[in-house]
């Protein structure tokens, strides 16, 4: 028997009897005398909807099966099925759309589809040429725009399969196993194609098609693009942003682009000038370090992160500091600590480092005259220095 999903693709609701129920890998299934849900396949997504009260999450052909998979356990007995029709009709006019797209790719370019993916929010096909120009694109765009508005009629039938010589009907083959008659879809004068998915019934129901770009794909290019109310949905967040984007900047939208690129170059020539102060910073903060009395430099910084405290003791390798350093910081990405084992204390960093790390609650590594890390806690500071003090008083090697 054809399914309901196939007979009359715009039935929302059907009454059934769930014949089976059962639990596999997936979860709890049931199978029914007839469906309105479209099974995964081509390409396009299962349906969604509900099984009398219970969600339908997924459905499956397994076998001869067409398995319902559902958020809860069914009864066997009679039920009423309920697409989710808002799903569905955006697949049918994505579907569409793709056949529409590979039609005239084809026919008009020379571009053979390989393969079809349809997306959350955005679809995409893979053709069979390295690149397209964006005039291509753009030409491809306006000629489905023109079948579009020509309200062509899209209508499905089944044939033989020895009928699948006709030159005419199009085919990227069929599902493993397949046996029997064949469905075919046709687009009027445009397109006629061996598929099993659900499709508006004229090509004025796709509302609109727009190509979003390419990109490059095993010697191929992946094509992608929306269709239908998914045209007005992009449309939305576009301009959601483009008003933030004005808000924000204080301009209108064509001036936009060149309010950013100034404030950019700004920005770029700003962050250069805090990187130059920041290398003087953390060359005068180690001259002041290095000048302290004690048995090593330490010190410690509110609101600065790792890469600075790295940046003072680069400094005091420069200088040649003699003295082991230890340098902490916290900031709002956490507290940080930096050892430098000075070119006299003769410290052993790998055993010492992995001692002071364990201190500070947190972890880290390095070189032989560098550890640092991120610590979980600055309370055992003080410890900290005197194991430090205690290591270089014992002479530590």
């Amino acid at each position: 028997m054809i399914p309901a999903f196939d007979r009359e693709p715009y039935l929302r609701q059907l009454e059934v009897e769930v014949t089976a129920v059962a639990n596999d890998e997936t979860g709890p299934y049931a199978v029914l005398s007839d469906t309105v849900l479209y099974p995964e396949g081509g390409g396009q997504p299962a349906d969604h909807g509900y099984l009398g009260n219970i969600r339908v999450i997924a459905v499956q052909r397994v076998d001869t099966e067409i398995r319902h998979y559902l958020e809860n356990t069914a009864a066997t007995g009679s039920a009423t099925l309920t697409l989710d029709w808002k799903r569905r009709f955006d697949h049918m006019q994505q579907h569409t759309a793709q056949h529409l797209i590979t039609a005239i790719a084809a026919d008009e370019f020379g571009w053979e589809t390989t393969s079809f993916h349809l997306g959350a929010s955005s679809s995409d096909i893979e053709l069979e040429v390295a690149v397209i120009a964006d005039g291509d694109l753009e030409s491809l765009e306006e000629r489905a725009a023109t079948v579009i508005h020509e309200a062509r009629a899209v209508t499905t039938r089944w044939v033989a399969p020895e009928e699948l010589t006709n030159g005419a009907i199009r085919s990227r083959g069929l599902p493993e196993g397949h046996d029997g008659d064949i469905r075919l879809v046709e687009i009027a004068g445009v397109d006629c194609n061996t598929c099993g998915g659900t499709h508006v019934e004229t090509t004025a129901e796709i509302g609109a098609i727009k190509l979003l770009g390419t990109e490059n794909m095993r010697g191929g290019t992946r094509l992608h693009w929306v269709a239908g109310t998914r045209v007005r949905t992009l449309l939305a967040a576009h301009e959601t942003r483009a008003a933030s984007l004005r808000a924000i900047l204080e301009t209108a939208d064509d001036e936009v682009l060149k309010v950013v690129d100034s404030k950019l170059a700004r920005l770029k020539a700003a962050e250069r000038q805090i990187k130059k102060l920041g290398g003087e910073l953390a060359e005068e903060t180690a001259r002041r370090l290095e000048s302290s009395e004690g048995a090593i430099v330490e010190a410690h910084f509110e609101g600065v992160d790792a890469g600075f405290l790295q940046s003072i003791v680069r400094q005091m390798t420069v200088h040649r500091t003699s003295r082991a350093c230890l340098l902490t910081a916290t900031s709002d990405s956490g507290s940080f600590f930096v050892l430098y084992r000075g070119t006299g204390s003769g410290l052993d960093l790998e055993t010492i480092g992995a001692e002071l790390a364990t201190l500070l609650d947190g972890r880290g590594g390095g070189s032989a005259e560098l550890f640092q890390g991120k610590a979980g806690s600055l309370e055992r500071r003080p410890e900290a220095i005197s194991l430090l003090e205690e290591a270089i008083g014992r002479g530590c090697r």
